[in-house]
């Protein structure tokens, strides 16, 4: 029997279930974007492995080439001490009974922009003497390497002192005494963070540490940066050999 009940039930006729909230549609696009999670981690983690080494190696690269410059800056006060005293400065001063006192570092800090600096400090007492102490303090840019993990006031920049060299004690070397031409020697040399020095003591490396680089950890991978007495600064590796760096080294070569 029929009926006009709009709420009847037929069984004859198809029923359309109500909705609960969320289509179907819906819930897979939710669980589809779930599963996707995992995969977007995944791939962001390898993109991120992908592009770490290359962000390190251009901060090393800028690092590496600010150490050139430093080195360059230090060569060019190098060369304007010489033009004012006519001869570099001596790896060291001494006192009446030869005792060390300051560095060249010191020597060069007129040319470095630090006047004021150098004329508070006594050259006439030892670089560590209470009277120069709070002086040895002060960080100087020009004499740390970025790349070094260097604690305050100290340096990696150094001079090799040896008779054969640019730098051979407390005596000055003139241009004419390099006779093996300005361009093939030696002067100031980057070592490693175990060998450095507070900047302002009369403290460097000797012919053997220069040579002998073995497995010493170097601020820059695979080896450091040099200036040559011309003022150019290059890379030398850990791999130049001793032959090498003894030729850098000396001055003259029928020594």
């Amino acid at each position: 029997m029929s009926t006009n009940n709009p709420h009847s039930f037929d069984p004859l006729q198809p029923q359309i279930p109500r909705s609960n909230g969320l289509s179907s549609g819906w819930i897979i696009a939710i669980a589809v974007a779930v599963l996707a999670i995992p995969v977007f981690l995944a791939c962001a983690g390898i993109v991120v492995g992908l592009t770490l080494p290359a962000v390190q190696a251009a901060r090393e690269a800028a690092r590496r080439m600010q150490c050139s410059n430093n080195l360059k800056q230090i060569a060019l006060a190098l060369h304007n001490y010489e033009s004012t005293y006519k001869s570099f400065p001596p790896a060291y001063t001494v006192d009446s009974n030869g005792k060390p006192l300051h560095s060249w570092r010191t020597l060069i800090l007129p040319f470095m922009e630090q006047q004021n600096l150098y004329k508070q400090i006594d050259l006439s007492k030892p670089w560590d003497d209470p009277a120069n102490a709070r002086f040895s303090k002060v960080v100087i840019p020009f004499y740390q390497c970025p790349s070094a993990n260097l604690q305050p006031a100290t340096t990696t920049y150094v001079a090799v002192v040896d008779p054969q060299g640019i730098f051979s004690g407390p005596t000055g070397c003139t241009i004419a005494q390099i006779k093996d031409g300005t361009s093939n020697t030696l002067l100031v040399a980057e070592t490693d963070v175990s060998q450095a020095v507070p900047w302002m003591a009369p403290q460097d490396i000797d012919r053997a540490s220069f040579i002998n680089v073995g497995t010493a950890p170097s601020s820059h991978t695979g080896g450091a940066n040099s200036s040559m007495a011309d003022g150019s600064v290059h890379f030398l590796s850990n791999n130049a050999n001793a032959q090498i760096r003894t030729s850098m080294l000396t001055k003259d070569a029928s020594d």
